[in-house]
């Protein structure tokens, strides 16, 4: 059985606004989505990554 995001959240203790959680519900389906696409993608694929460097692009 699936659990909701909600159902998720609260086994995790956190308490989520009424109004956000269907904010919450389609980012986590938008990732649900990605996580497929990234599982059918070819594997020529999955050597693509982002480098987060904080304050900008620094080049060395």
């Amino acid at each position: 059985m699936k659990l909701s995001v909600r159902e998720r959240l609260e086994d995790q203790g956190i308490s989520v606004k009424e109004d956000h959680i269907s904010v919450l519900e389609k980012r986590w389906q938008a990732i649900e989505q990605m996580k497929v696409q990234t599982k059918d993608a070819s594997l020529a694929d999955y050597d693509i990554s982002l480098r987060n460097i904080p304050g900008g692009d620094h080049i060395e």
